[in-house]
C-alpha cells in the first residue's frame, strides 16, 4: 500500500525512492525484537538453547546494518526523476540452522537446540534480488556474515 501512495505522489511530480530491506541486522538491535539473530545470540550468551522453528532448513539472507545504511544513502543521493525502487539486502543464504551453529560457535557456548513447529505462511527461503540496485545505484554489501555477526555479539556481550 505504501509503494502505492508513492508511486501516485510520483505521477504528481514529488520526487520518490523506495527501498525494500531484507533482513537487516547489526549492533544496536532490540534484544526482544523476535528476530533470528537476536534471538539467538541472546539465548546463547545466557546458556539457553536456540529456539529454531521448522526444520532449520529455510533460508534468509542478512544484511548487516553498515551495508543497509550505505545502500540508502546511495539510493537517497540518486539523481533521476523516475520512480525508482531498489532491493536492499544480501544475496548469500544461509539455512537457519547454519546461523544457530555460527552463532554457538562465535559466542563460545555449547548451544542446544530447541525445536518448534514452523509457523503458517513462513518462507522456505527469503533472498533478494539485488542486480537492480548493482545496477541503479551502483551498490551491494560488503561486510561478511561472518564480520557482521561477530560485531553484533560484541555489542550484545557489552550491553546485556
Amino acid at each position: 500500500m505504501a509503494e502505492t501512495l508513492c508511486f501516485e505522489y510520483h505521477r504528481k511530480g514529488v520526487d520518490v525512492r523506495i527501498a525494500r530491506l531484507f533482513n537487516t541486522y547489526g549492533p544496536h538491535m532490540a534484544e526482544n525484537d523476535g528476530r533470528v539473530i537476536s534471538n539467538f545470540i541472546c539465548q546463547a550468551l545466557k546458556d539457553n538453547p536456540l529456539t529454531i522453528y521448522g526444520s532449520g532448513e529455510q533460508t534468509r539472507s542478512f544484511c548487516y546494518v553498515d551495508d543497509t545504511i550505505r545502500g540508502l544513502e546511495e539510493l537517497m543521493i540518486l539523481e533521476s526523476s523516475d520512480f525508482v525502487f531498489v532491493n536492499i539486502g544480501n544475496n548469500n543464504e544461509v539455512t537457519v540452522n547454519f546461523v544457530a551453529e555460527i552463532i554457538s560457535e562465535l559466542t563460545e557456548r555449547d548451544c542446544n537446540f530447541k525445536d518448534y513447529p514452523l509457523p503458517d505462511g513462513d518462507p522456505k527461503v527469503r533472498k533478494p534480488d539485488l542486480s537492480k540496485a548493482k545496477k541503479v545505484i551502483g551498490w551491494e554489501p560488503k561486510i561478511s556474515f561472518y564480520k557482521g555477526l561477530k560485531l553484533t555479539i560484541d555489542y550484545f556481550k557489552k550491553n546485556t
